[in-house]
């Protein structure tokens, strides 16, 4: 899994949707800064966070983490 890639889709989806830093943090009861950390990587994003961004976006915890499960033949 390429962990810089969780935050790099977060922010792509926050801008995609027109949203800035804080209105997601708002929406997800973090103070602004706590969720700038989270974009920029330097805070791991807990999973009830990214429960919140895959509902709040209408996605899936795997589209935000990018995790493809591969089964072995």
């Amino acid at each position: 899994m390429k962990v810089r890639y969780i935050y790099q889709r977060v922010q792509d989806l926050r801008e995609d949707n027109d949203l800035t830093q804080e209105d997601v943090a708002k929406k997800l009861n973090l103070h602004t800064t706590q969720y700038r950390r989270y974009e920029k990587g330097e805070t791991e994003i807990p999973v009830h966070i990214l429960l919140e961004l895959a509902k709040h976006y209408k996605t899936t915890i795997d589209y935000l983490t990018e995790i493809q499960i591969i089964e072995e033949k």
